[in-house]
């Protein structure tokens, strides 16, 4: 809730300076004749309407559980950026639209000394401004306000476009005026579209940071009896909001009691250490037999002649049925995982024909 309420304060401070900014920008523009500096304060409109969307986002996305959502409504942030992208590119098609009209029939601009003393104030402005946000951004650990931030940044450095613009045509009499307004259009759009992509990505289900993967990996994988941590999924539901589950190798020789025991306090600890509510599957492990040790050796082996094999794991021998299971994490962009699966199954047999194969293709979700 505390943070909700930061963000809030931070897209406040962002819709303030932004609204100072879009009125001199405006009075400028329409004084001067200047489409760069008018197009300069309609991107920083797409800035308050970015800003306003966030709080509202925010609020959103802060509703305690219910029936209906019980995973809470922090997915709601992604969409929130998915519609400021919409904004910033409907906005930047617009000043595009504009800025080839004044190359084709362009019209000369009426700058004066004192134009330039407020775009010039207005690029300090945005710079602090984008670096105050950007900061608080990474430390709420929030997306949105670490883009608005940037983004903000790459405002100042439009303004300043415009402002080297408005010396070069008072100074030689030349008109740039429609090649500019074209470059912040074409910015608008990268960044109209970069947000998009990330919010999406978010939405369809993206990859966990490897960083944090790797680290929760090394974590579980410190207690007493586990071999081995694997298949770890994690499903965000907002920023702060993260779900999974993970499967660890353990000694097949361990004790339910201890089984519980231990799965019991990797979840405590993963969601006091990290944030993460985490479920712990089991994979049970006889390799301390040397005849199945040997036996994993061998498929490791044979596994090596397959770049595209990126991790074996689950390996267990059940002398009770005479079975040998295991998965396979094969790339993604490989089109002959089941033959990889099916040769290394034939290969196996004909060494060790008392036993059957069953393995398991599994996705690279996570760490290999």
């Amino acid at each position: 809730m505390e943070r909700g309420k930061a963000i809030v304060r931070v897209s406040l401070v962002g819709v303030l300076v932004n609204v100072i900014l879009v009125c001199f920008k405006a009075l400028v523009g329409f004084a001067s004749g200047s489409v760069a500096v008018i197009m300069d304060a309609l991107n920083n409109l797409t800035d308050v309407l970015s800003s306003v969307i966030t709080i509202v986002g925010t609020k959103i996305a802060g509703k305690e559980p219910d029936k209906d959502h019980p995973y809470g409504h922090g997915q709601v942030e992604y969409v929130t950026g998915v519609t400021v992208a919409v904004v910033i590119l409907a906005a930047g098609a617009g000043a595009l639209v504009e800025s080839v009209r004044k190359i084709v029939r362009p019209v000369s601009a009426r700058y004066t000394v004192l134009s330039l003393v407020i775009i010039a104030v207005s690029v300090a402005g945005k710079l602090l401004l984008g670096r105050y946000v950007r900061a608080q951004g990474r430390r709420l650990n929030s997306e949105a306000l670490m883009g608005s931030g940037t983004d903000a940044m790459m405002d100042a450095l439009i303004s300043l476009s415009t402002l080297v613009g408005a010396a070069v045509s008072m100074i030689w009499h030349v008109n740039p005026e429609g090649w500019l307004g074209a470059v912040i259009a074409l910015v608008m759009l990268r960044s109209g579209a970069q947000l998009l992509m990330d919010g999406l990505g978010q939405i369809i289900g993206a990859r966990v940071d490897s960083e944090l993967t790797g680290r929760l990996q090394a974590f579980i994988c410190r207690y007493p009896g586990v071999l081995g941590a694997y298949d770890l999924s994690l499903h965000r539901y907002g920023p702060e909001k993260i779900i999974g589950s993970v499967h660890v190798e353990v000694p097949d020789d361990m004790t339910a009691r201890d089984i519980h025991s231990l799965t019991r306090d990797i979840s405590w600890d993963v969601a006091e250490s990290f944030g993460i509510l985490l479920t712990v599957g089991i994979y049970a492990s006889n390799t301390s037999n040397p005849e199945f040790s040997a036996m994993k050796a061998e498929l490791g082996e044979l596994i090596g002649r397959y770049p595209e094999v990126l991790q074996m794991h689950g390996f267990y021998v059940d002398t009770g049925r005479a079975l040998v299971t295991f998965d396979l994490i094969i790339d993604f962009s490989c089109r002959r995982k089941e033959q990889i699966r099916d040769e290394l199954i034939d290969e196996m047999k004909r060494r060790h024909p008392e036993y059957g194969f069953a393995v398991i293709l599994d996705s690279d979700i996570s760490f290999s």
